[in-house]
């Protein structure tokens, strides 16, 4: 196996979990920028995440411009962070199903590992209800494509599981506070392409229209209760905690500058 292991910084593995919890209707993607060290060893600094253009319940595509967009932001913050930072994966949810690959997702993987040997899948399994405490759980899994198949034979592709750690961070980093940022406002975007396809007929009837503007309008009020509450609260949390920071140092300043007059 190529790689060795994937190690999951907390704040990324916080920002992917809470787009897996977006919606339990359809799957939801992203990518996954990091670095590679010299013993094979993935890890994961920031997320990527991806507005569906087709939202299927069992299903999601990664574009090949969407794939170069996240490259040329993986460039930019690899600039700004000065470190060799990439595109090194892929995650998607599995909304009421198991946390293992479907052959497509291990087809899938394998399409991407003939670009990048390296390219790892995460896969986060939420909404499923645990039968005897009656409440949901999620479940998180890292693997990659083998081709079992022998020379001269069509590729026969089963999933390998990858060794997955999720290592603490300090806080929200500000890569990883960006992409949550743009959560909800990838999710609007999602609403209202689907509301102008619902709405492109011209000969759809008065009841029609109003119906799908209705559903439009709930699904955004959905939107804003499940996504927009929590964030403003975390944003507002973050905030207090720099304050408290601020006022830390501030009075460690002080108290330096007090020894220096002294001296």
């Amino acid at each position: 196996m190529v790689v060795e292991s994937v190690h999951l910084e907390a704040d990324a593995y916080m920002v992917c979990l809470t787009h897996a919890l977006s919606t339990e209707r359809e799957e939801v993607m992203g990518l996954l920028i990091g670095e590679v060290d010299e013993n094979r060893v993935l890890h994961i600094f920031s997320v990527i995440m991806l507005r569906r253009s087709d939202k299927q319940p069992d299903r999601v595509e990664i574009s090949p411009e969407q794939l170069s967009d996240a490259s040329s932001k993986a460039e930019r913050l690899a600039q700004q962070y000065n470190r060799p930072l990439r595109v090194l994966g892929w995650y998607h949810s599995h909304p009421h199903i198991t946390v293992w690959p479907s052959h497509v997702d291990v087809r899938t993987q394998a399409m991407y590992q003939m670009m990048d040997e390296g390219f790892i899948g995460l896969i986060f399994s939420v909404f499923n209800e645990d039968k005897s405490t009656k409440s949901y759980r999620h479940q998180l899994t890292c693997f990659q494509s083998i081709n079992q198949a022998m020379d001269g034979y069509p590729p026969q592709y089963a999933r390998v599981e990858v060794p997955l750690h999720i290592v603490p961070s300090s806080g929200l980093g500000k890569a990883c506070l960006e992409s949550l940022i743009e959560l909800p406002k990838i999710l609007c975007q999602e609403e209202e392409e689907e509301y102008k396809k619902a709405t492109a007929d011209p000969e759809l009837d008065l009841i029609t229209k109003l119906q799908n503007s209705s559903v439009f309008t709930k699904s955004l009020c959905h939107i804003m209760e499940v996504m927009h509450g929590p964030l403003i609260q975390s944003l507002e949390s973050r905030l207090e905690q720099n304050n408290a920071k601020i006022a830390e140092l501030e009075k460690r300043q002080a108290e330096i500058q007090k020894l220096i007059d002294r001296n």
